[in-house]
């Protein structure tokens, strides 16, 4: 009896496990270039009832399943258009911004474009909600252009003409530009909160060439309320299941204690 009170006791915990994963991604529904969790499961022990050792047959018996870990897949999601000259979409998969701490210099990679001009002592730059910086191709800091004043001014005088540009002038390649990395294994990619991620050791990242960036864009949360609200349902009776184990292997105890006397 007490396997059985294990059995069911380890279920109900890994239920709970399940469904604060779950509760994650429905939380972070409305969160940019967020990508929902699923969680892996694995059996912890299976053994034959009557065969050796090893042997796969049809009278197998386990004792419980744990969450062995979580996993994200780093697909495109949908797109939704904004009006900000700083927001870019990712259109690559497994793909993702670099980011850098101005404080720390931790690197930090993430999908959420959603970026905007912040000003530090030798002029503005491309960076985050929290203030992080967006590094670019060469893997610096990218500067963000800002309006120039007294040309809006101009602009708005009748007699202004604007300066033509040179039609013959070629673009520098290697101009700083928005840029994303990606992993030769970005299942193995940690979460750091925030909708950001950092590589364990011996991960290195890897430029991609003409990437396939939206800008005045962000991608949207890639949680499925549809998807995740049926998960919760299986979860709850699950985790009800694993209960009714309990109750019964305390019952069945119960039971024979009395009849011990």
């Amino acid at each position: 009896m007490y396997q059985s009170f294990y059995t069911g006791a380890l279920g109900a915990g890994t239920c709970m496990a399940k469904m604060g994963v779950m509760a994650n991604n429905l939380a972070n529904i409305n969160n940019e270039g967020f990508k929902p969790k699923t969680a892996a499961f694995s059996d912890l022990l299976n053994y034959n009832l009557n065969d050796s050792e090893g042997a796969v047959t049809e009278l197998m018996a386990g004792n419980g399943v744990r969450m062995q870990r979580t996993y994200t897949s780093y697909e495109v999601g949908a797109m939704v258009q904004t009006n900000s000259e700083c927001d870019y979409a990712i259109l690559e998969d497994n793909a993702f911004f670099m980011l850098q701490d101005p404080a720390t210099g931790e690197i930090t990679y993430t999908r959420c474009g959603n970026f905007q001009k912040g000003k530090m002592d030798d002029g503005y730059y491309l960076t985050t909600a929290n203030g992080k910086l967006v590094l670019d191709q060469n893997g610096e800091p990218l500067k963000a252009e800002v309006p120039d004043i007294e040309k809006l001014r101009e602009a708005m005088e009748e007699d202004y003409e604007p300066e033509e540009e040179d039609e013959d002038e070629e673009e520098d390649e290697d101009a700083p530009r928005i840029s994303v990395y990606t992993f030769s294994n970005p299942s193995h990619l940690l979460s750091v909160g925030d909708n950001e991620y950092t590589a364990p050791a011996g991960m290195e990242p890897e430029l991609v060439e003409n990437a396939k960036i939206m800008s005045s864009a962000l991608e949207r949360s890639g949680t499925d309320l549809s998807k995740e609200m049926v998960r919760v349902i299986e979860c709850q009776r699950a985790f009800s299941y694993a209960l009714k184990m309990v109750t019964t292997a305390d019952e069945i105890e119960s039971t024979i204690n009395s009849l011990r006397g």
